[in-house]
């Protein structure tokens, strides 16, 4: 997983609340066993029409957020069911930030195993935010990790809370993996005593 990286980025906006991992990821996409391969798949029931092309109705679609790794939504993202598969294809996709007021518990959790960053605003703050894209598409914004600041171009800038644990496993690039790797001299220590003792299970 990459460090989380300071950074400023176009954000795209996404105004739409409720959106379940059923819209994020469709069940039909589910049968790829690895976490690449997703993002061409993100949203797809709205990006794209029936006959394969883009849809450009849909949001994400506009020439103005393609280079987007903030995605700016409404309330309560990623609800339904717990599938693991819409943080890999957001990720995919190239995000690696959500502003939302809301997130399912699930989801929220998934984010920061997959080197997301679900940042929680109030709905006062999202609607700004909200009101500032929609002026302007295109405009970007910058996302300080270590000082929990998000910064917008007109000062609609606000501080976000998170978990501390969560926030240095960002800006460390650490998954449950990388976590447990950490800890590579203490399982080589139990590994050779766990041999001294039981000789036999390591016939």
């Amino acid at each position: 997983m990459e460090p989380y990286k300071n950074h400023t980025s176009t954000a795209a906006l996404m105004n739409r609340s409720n959106v379940d991992t059923d819209q994020i990821i469709p069940k039909q996409f589910l049968k790829r066993v690895e976490r690449s391969g997703f993002g061409a798949h993100l949203f797809h029931d709205w990006r794209f029409n029936d006959d394969g092309s883009d849809n450009p109705d849909f949001e994400l679609n506009k020439a103005e957020f393609q280079s987007a790794t903030i995605l700016v939504t409404g309330d309560n993202f990623g609800c339904g069911s717990s599938r693991e598969h819409a943080p890999w294809a957001i990720a995919d996709y190239g995000f690696n930030t959500i502003i939302s007021s809301s997130y399912a518990d699930i989801f929220y959790n998934n984010c920061f195993k997959n080197g997301i960053l679900p940042i929680r605003a109030t709905q006062e703050q999202l609607r700004l935010i909200a009101e500032e894209i929609d002026a302007h598409e295109g405009c970007s914004l910058t996302i300080n990790l270590e000082m929990q600041t998000v910064e917008t171009p007109l000062g609609n800038n606000f501080a976000f809370e998170l978990d501390p644990f969560r926030k240095e496993n960002l800006l460390h690039g650490l998954d449950d993996i990388g976590l447990t790797m950490k800890q590579t001299d203490k399982i080589d220590e139990y590994e050779q005593k766990h041999r001294r003792l039981y000789p036999w299970l390591w016939t």
